[in-house]
């Protein structure tokens, strides 16, 4: 069964067994068609045929004349022939075995004399033929389709957000023009990311200075009761889009994998969790005995957290929990809320960036990244993160992120 399931998953092993198949059909129409053409010559061949014969003497002379047959018989025995005579007589005429002259090879005799003989030594023959074309085949084919392999890893790769990524373009036949199209699609797509990257950054990173400008002005408003609420109410939208500038720095800073976004250390994830759980008065649950200590960017993880338990918070009006627990080699970090859950259908689009649940602009005014930025924090310290039920079956909503211990 796994062979079977290796051939067909493998394309040139599939256009290899067809060549194998194709010659094996091939060869035993033509063996069909060979012995059928054998049966029929041997059921013609019923009569003996026979053929003028003349036997003359030293003289020149006529001593026998008539229509002369073939006696059947062992090769080995010479040959005879039955000649029915002009007079009505039946005359003989046998001949000896062939002698073999010194520095000729003798007649082959026995079992392999047997099989060489038609039609035995035609089969073989296509036999030999049909295993060498088989063989043959089987590189050429394999050369061809080792450059659908290496086109197939790239869309691959690309796929998996590497643009960067390009295959080799080998030959001048179909499969070079589709990997030559391949690069140019993907030369284009890296092109208009990379601008993307660059104008969100540089406009993030410019509205800071405006925003900077209002927040002075308001300022040197004083503190009138009249515009107090109002003032207010700016502040508030101030603190909204300085949120969301840094918000988008940061995922612009993410997706590119080239930047430096911090170094790497050793860090202690209880003493983070507890200082994020203080933070917004959440409950820490440490299933393990010992330090949990992972190799990562600590304003990072510290960053995944936060945004975990703020969104927790804006969602849920009860208890909010952190657990950590120790799994074989990896650490769980979930949060559970008491807050009206997220359906099954949208458990991964949450993590989209600028994607937000039906009705939950209304609710709280998130942007709808804090999500995407925790799964590529995670994904940038070689982790993942899910979105599942409460483990106590209770309503709300479990989020879990899962790394890698030091």
């Amino acid at each position: 069964m796994k062979l079977l399931h290796v051939f067909s998953q493998r394309l040139y092993l599939r256009i290899w067994l067809a060549v194998v198949v194709g010659v094996a059909v091939l060869t035993l129409c033509v063996a069909w068609a060979w012995k059928i053409a054998e049966e029929q010559r041997a059921q013609n061949s019923t009569t003996p045929p026979s053929r003028e014969m003349v036997m003359r003497g030293p003289d020149g002379n006529v001593l026998v004349e008539g229509r002369g047959t073939r006696v059947p018989g062992s090769p080995g025995d010479g040959v005879s022939f039955e000649i029915a005579g002009a007079d009505g007589k039946a005359y003989e005429l046998w001949l000896a075995p062939r002698e073999w002259r010194e520095g000729r090879p003798p007649p082959r005799d026995g079992v392999v004399a047997f099989w060489l003989r038609p039609p035995f030594g035609f089969l073989w023959m296509l036999g030999l033929v049909g295993i060498a074309v088989i063989v043959g085949v089987f590189p050429i084919i394999r050369r061809l389709l080792k450059r659908l392999e290496n086109l197939q890893r790239g869309v691959k790769r690309f796929g998996e957000g590497d643009l960067s990524v390009r295959v080799p373009e080998l030959g001048h036949d179909e499969v070079a023009d589709l990997a030559h199209q391949f690069n140019a699609a993907a030369a284009r797509i890296e092109t208009l990311m990379t601008s993307h990257k660059s104008l969100l950054a540089n406009a993030s990173h410019e509205l800071r200075s405006p925003l900077t400008r209002i927040r002075m002005g308001l300022e040197f408003m004083g503190n009138d009761p009249a515009s107090a609420r109002a003032k207010a109410e700016i502040q508030l939208n101030i603190s909204e889009l300085d949120q969301l500038v840094d918000e988008i720095l940061l995922a612009s800073r993410l997706d590119t994998r080239e930047v430096d976004v911090g170094t790497v250390e050793s860090i202690d994830l209880i003493g983070l969790a507890a200082e994020e759980c203080a933070r917004i008065e959440a409950e820490l649950d440490v299933r393990t005995d010992g330090p949990l200590d992972v190799q990562g960017i600590s304003k990072l993880l510290r960053r995944a957290v936060r945004n975990l338990l703020e969104n927790a918070r804006r969602y849920s009006q009860g208890e909010i929990m952190l657990t950590l627990e120790k799994k074989d080699h990896t650490v769980e970090i979930r949060v559970e809320d008491h807050g009206p859950g997220v359906p099954r259908e949208q458990r991964e689009r949450i993590f989209e960036k600028f994607y937000r649940l039906p009705g939950a602009s209304e609710r709280s005014g998130g942007v709808g990244l804090g999500l995407s930025l925790v799964r590529s924090i995670a994904e940038r310290h070689g982790g993942t993160v899910r979105c599942e039920d409460r483990q106590d079956g209770r309503s709300g909503a479990s989020f879990v992120i899962k790394l890698p211990l030091a």
